[in-house]
């Protein structure tokens, strides 16, 4: 365990941002789950409404730096094609 101040709050803090971000993690890949059973079903109605609240999944995550924008775009990307595919 570290002896300087700065250095125990340096732990606190990355403790706390790490937890924020494995939940914010974990909510996307529940989003991205949800479109790709709609996908499995074959049900495009819900396929589109489980693709919309993904995006918004990813794009906040993106937006906090969880992701990468390049990541997170080839997530979207994925996801929409994935979805078209049903048409």
């Amino acid at each position: 365990m570290a002896n300087i101040k700065s250095a125990k709050k340096r732990i606190l803090v990355i403790e706390t941002r790490t937890e924020r971000n494995k939940a914010a993690k974990s909510r996307v890949k529940t989003f991205v789950k949800k479109v790709y059973a709609a996908i499995e079903a074959n049900d495009k109605a819900a396929a589109d409404v489980a693709l919309k609240e993904a995006i918004s999944e990813i794009s906040k995550a993106a937006s906090k730096g969880i992701y990468h924008k390049s990541t997170a775009s080839r997530k979207i990307s994925r996801l929409t094609k994935a979805v078209n595919k049903i048409a």
